[in-house]
C-alpha cells in the first residue's frame, strides 16, 4: 500500500502552494474526490487479508482526516487573506471629514400651495380633494358646460383608452380642480338633507390637472386651485373681498392692485379675470391675469342639488405654479417639472 505519511506531505504541499480557491477545489479532487488517490485507497481494502484490513482502513482514515485539516486550514488562510486584502482596498481614513446627509426640500410648486392651503385655512375655508381621473358628467356636464363646447374635443382634453387602445366613453384625466367643487357639493346636500337650512360650503380643491399644452407658460400636467363659497346672501362683494386680501397676503404687499375684468365661464354668471399689478419691483405698473372668478351659475347649484333661489355662491380658480413664477422670479413654467436638480436647490 502506498506511503500514507508521505501522501499527507505531499497534499499538504499542493495546497500550501495553492493562491485561488478555485485552484484549491481541483487539487482537492486529487486526493478526496470519488476518483482521487485516499478513495482509491479506501477501495482497494477489500483486496486485503481480512486480518490487515481493520488496520490498513484506521491508517487511511487517518491520513484521510489529516488531509481534510490541511484542506481546510488553506481555505481558511485564503479567506483571510481575501478579507484583508479588501479590508486594505476599502480603508476607512476616519481623520477624513463626514459626507453628512444631503439636505433635501419642497417643491417650490408644493411650498406656494402650502402657503395657499395656509392663508385660505386661516379665513376658514377647508381643503377638499377628488380623483384626477374624472367622468364627463364631473368634469363638464355638472358644471354647465355645454356638449359643443371646445373643451370637450380631443384638442384640449386626455381622453382615457380601454385594453383596447379605443377611446373610452366619458372618462378622462381631469381639466381643472373644479369636480372637486361639484362632487363636494353633492355629498354636503346629501349629508345635511335632514336639516331646514343647509350649512354653508366654504372650501378651496388643489391638486394636480392635464390639458394637451406645452409652451413657457404651459404645461400638459399642471396645478390648481379652485375654491368655493355657497351660502346665503353671498355675494360678488364678498368674493372680491376674498380675493383680494389673499392675493395680498400671499405677495405680502399692501402696495397692490387687483381689478376684476368681465369675461365669461360656461359654471359662472357674472364671470370674471382676475388681474393685479405690482406698484415696485421688475413688474412694477404692469398688469398681470391671475386668475378667474364669477358668482356660481344657479345650472350648477341645481346639479348638486341646491335650490339657487335661496342659496347663491362664489367661486374662483388660480393657477399655483404661475403665482410660483411670479413669487420666485421664474419666467419658464417647465424649469419646475424637468426635474433639474440645479435649478430645484436653490429653493431649499
Amino acid at each position: 500500500m502506498q506511503n500514507l505519511d508521505q501522501l499527507v506531505s505531499e497534499a499538504a504541499t499542493a495546497f500550501a502552494s495553492i493562491q485561488d480557491p478555485d485552484a484549491l477545489e481541483q487539487a482537492k479532487a486529487r486526493y478526496l474526490g470519488k476518483s482521487g488517490q485516499i478513495t482509491e485507497l479506501l477501495k482497494g481494502l477489500g483486496k486485503l487479508p481480512p486480518e490487515e484490513r481493520k488496520a490498513a482502513g484506521a491508517d487511511i482514515n487517518r491520513a484521510k482526516a489529516a488531509i481534510e485539516a490541511a484542506l481546510n486550514g488553506r481555505r481558511e488562510a485564503l479567506r483571510q487573506a481575501a478579507l484583508e486584502a479588501r479590508l486594505a482596498e476599502e480603508a476607512l481614513d476616519v481623520t477624513l471629514p463626514g459626507r453628512g446627509q444631503p439636505r433635501g426640500g419642497l417643491h417650490p410648486v408644493t411650498r406656494t400651495l402650502e402657503r395657499i392651503e395656509t392663508l385660505f385655512r386661516s379665513i376658514g375655508f377647508q381643503v377638499a380633494d377628488g380623483p384626477e381621473i374624472e367622468t364627463d358628467f364631473f368634469n363638464f356636464t355638472a358644471l354647465n358646460t355645454p356638449e359643443n363646447h371646445p373643451a370637450r374635443s380631443m384638442h384640449d382634453t386626455f381622453y382615457l383608452e380601454d385594453t383596447q387602445g379605443k377611446v373610452e366613453e366619458g372618462v378622462l384625466l381631469r381639466t381643472h380642480t373644479s369636480p372637486i367643487q361639484a362632487r363636494y357639493m353633492q355629498a354636503h346636500v346629501a349629508r345635511y338633507a335632514h336639516l331646514e337650512t343647509m350649512p354653508e360650503i366654504r372650501i378651496i380643491a388643489p391638486g394636480r390637472v392635464y390639458r394637451v399644452d406645452s409652451d413657457a407658460t404651459h404645461s400638459p400636467m399642471f396645478h390648481q386651485v379652485e375654491g368655493l363659497w355657497v351660502g346665503e346672501d353671498i355675494s360678488f362683494a364678498d368674493l372680491k373681498g376674498v380675493i383680494a386680501d389673499f392675493l395680498r397676503r400671499f405677495f405680502e404687499s399692501d402696495d397692490l392692485k387687483v381689478r376684476f375684468r368681465p369675461s365669461f365661464f360656461p359654471f359662472t354668471e357674472p364671470s370674471a379675470e382676475i388681474d393685479v399689478a405690482f406698484m415696485s419691483g421688475a413688474l412694477e405698473g404692469r398688469w398681470l391675469e391671475i386668475a378667474g372668478c364669477g358668482m356660481v351659475h344657479p345650472n350648477v347649484l341645481r346639479y348638486a342639488g341646491i335650490d339657487p333661489e335661496r342659496y347663491t355662491g362664489f367661486a374662483f380658480g388660480m393657477g399655483p405654479d404661475r403665482l410660483t413664477m411670479l413669487r420666485y422670479g421664474v419666467n419658464d413654467l417647465r424649469l419646475f417639472f424637468d426635474g433639474d436638480l440645479r435649478f430645484l436647490r436653490q429653493f431649499v
